[in-house]
């Protein structure tokens, strides 16, 4: 079986070609560069590690109910639709809901993975393209991880989203070497990485909070990168070329937010589309994440110094304007240590069990004697 025949609809098996544009840049540099990015990219090289063993892949999942999160996250929840649902029907809900929510996380990991090969062939500054060498490696793993999940635990996939695709497209067809780190990045990372922390934190299953928090300790080094790069940048541009950037966001974040919403999957269980747009627009849960997704993009754009007029007013409209007084640092310190403290309980764990594999053995010998 292929991954082809997971796919709840058809994915094509034509690969997705997207036109390269812009210059491949090398520099004779060869000094040492930006301490706060070289210091960045000896953190990548310490943290490197391998999705086939730190990831415990022998615990089971129950396919029905991957992620172990309540009904009421489920759009349908409390529509006429629920009450007619047999318990069948919401465990092949939640399915489906895991399986999208995923896909995109692994469609989104390819797209970083070529954003961050682009950005080392694109971007002038040695220590720039050191530190995107490894987030390329970095990107490959979580697409690993989240590939085997889906194939090996939940077994279906969906295709890439119209707007996640959308905004991939135009992120690697701007031939500024900027822009890849614009739309990878602050956007589609900084989305990632919101998205990723809510089910880290709900999901009652051990696996995907494996998944989820040791990928997002890497993310948040990413992320760090991306507003390092753009902030100095950003302090060079005219305020024409600032207003570009800004528009760029503004589509983008518009963009993302009618992203988030699953309308695929109400679809697949019968609702009309304009009913389920309407479900999906007016669920108090889904409302919630939308506007949560944010609170890691809202701050990264201020922080590097796009906050026009426009753009603050576009977040208004959002209803996110106030998470740009957020501490990124903080949420990405948090991130490293629920990481480090799970990794810790894990060894703990382990490191007990053996401790009692042993006296019990010890025990059965000095019986049979």
């Amino acid at each position: 079986m292929t991954t082809h025949d997971m796919y709840i609809h058809p994915a094509g098996t034509e690969t997705w070609n997207v036109p390269a544009s812009g210059d491949a840049r090398f520099t004779w540099e060869y000094d040492d560069g930006r301490d706060r990015l070289l210091s960045l990219y000896q953190k990548g090289k310490d943290k490197q590690w391998d999705a086939q063993k730190r990831i415990d892949w022998d615990l089971e999942v129950d396919p029905h109910d991957p992620l172990g999160i309540p009904d009421e996250s489920l759009a349908l929840y409390g529509t006429k639709y629920w009450p007619k649902l047999t318990e069948k029907d919401k465990g092949e809900l939640r399915r489906n809901y895991a399986s999208w929510q995923f896909s995109q996380f692994l469609h989104g990991e390819q797209g970083a993975m070529i954003c961050a090969a682009r950005i080392v062939e694109s971007v002038p500054d040695l220590d720039a393209k050191f530190y995107s060498a490894t987030q390329t490696m970095d990107e490959a793993r979580h697409a690993e991880l989240y590939a085997k999940f889906l194939q090996d635990k939940i077994g279906m996939l969906y295709p890439i989203n119209d707007q996640l695709a959308s905004l991939l497209g135009d992120t690697l067809k701007d031939s500024r070497w900027d822009m890849p780190y614009l739309g990878m990045q602050v956007l589609i990372e900084g989305l990632a990485l919101a998205a990723f922390g809510l089910l880290r934190d709900t999901t009652s299953k051990p696996l995907p909070k494996q998944l989820l928090a040791y990928v997002m300790q890497d993310e948040a080094r990413h992320v760090a990168f991306g507003r390092m790069a753009l902030r100095d940048y950003y302090k060079q541009l005219s305020s024409a070329e600032l207003a570009e950037r800004e528009e760029f966001v503004i589509e983008g974040c518009y963009l993302m937010r009618d992203r988030i919403k699953g309308v695929e999957v109400l679809e697949d269980f019968g609702i009309p589309s304009d009913e389920a747009h309407e479900i999906s627009n007016t669920s108090e849960y889904m409302g919630m994440f939308r506007k949560l997704l944010f609170s890691r993009i809202v701050p990264c754009v201020k922080d590097i110094g796009l906050w026009g007029e426009k753009l603050q007013r576009a977040y208004v409209d959002m209803g996110v304007l106030e998470m740009g007084d957020a501490n990124l640092d903080l949420l990405m310190a948090q991130d490293e240590e629920i990481a480090e403290k799970l990794d810790a309980e894990r060894f703990a764990a382990e490191e007990d069990a053996r401790k009692t594999e042993v006296a019990e053995a010890i025990a059965a010998g000095a019986a049979a004697e």
